[in-house]
């Protein structure tokens, strides 16, 4: 029995610290090939205007689509109850306003979480036939993102965020990777995801 029990914690272990190691590498690597689209995840927004996190996100986009990667940028993401705006429109709104032409724009204003908002876009991509994405998001959320998508039926790789509160100090940085791991893991054995920090639910 203690051998077993041993074993368990040791295997335990090794998947907590394999599962943190792969978010790690992933938040390290930029995935830029031509896509159907950008699609950047939503995060908070205040009356329309976006959050630190979510205007780095979408400022990243911004150089993705200048860069050529898509010809499409979709943002996504509901809204609290009592908001005004959706974090889809907040984002689709900010684009417009630093010059991304709005044929270039699509708003899916649903998801409270990366895994509704994964299943949306998913939805929003058949519609239009589409297949391939990028994904825009904090570095440590990218790997549990791509699952999702690739999941939900895309084709998705991720480029992550360079600026931003996310990854401002290496406290921040170790704080984000230990909760990614417990969300990857959660998803992986139940196929739910997790609320809590903005936007990376």
């Amino acid at each position: 029995m203690a051998r077993a029990f041993a074993a368990a914690v040791l295997a335990f272990v090794l998947l907590v610290s394999s599962t943190a190691l792969a978010i790690w590498w992933t938040a390290r690597h930029d995935s830029r090939p031509a896509s159907d689209a950008i699609v950047v995840l939503g995060s908070a927004q205040y009356n329309g205007v976006p959050s630190s996190i979510f205007e780095a996100r979408l400022e990243h986009a911004i150089s993705l689509y200048e860069d050529g990667v898509a010809p499409v940028i979709v943002t996504v993401g509901g809204k609290a109850t009592g908001d005004e705006f959706t974090e889809a429109e907040a984002g689709r709104d900010y684009l417009s306003n630093s010059g991304i032409p709005d044929d270039a724009l699509l708003a899916v204003p649903e998801g409270v979480d990366t895994l509704q908002s994964m299943r949306v876009v998913s939805a929003a991509f058949t519609e239009r036939g589409w297949t391939s994405a990028v994904l825009v998001t904090d570095p440590w959320h990218a790997m549990r993102a791509e699952r999702m998508a690739e999941d939900a039926g895309m084709e998705a790789e991720s480029s992550p965020t360079r600026q931003g509160p996310a990854v401002q100090t290496r406290g921040t940085q170790f704080r984000y990777i230990l909760r990614e791991t417990a969300a990857y893991l959660l998803y992986r054995a139940t196929g739910e995801s997790v609320a809590g920090a903005p936007g990376i639910g």
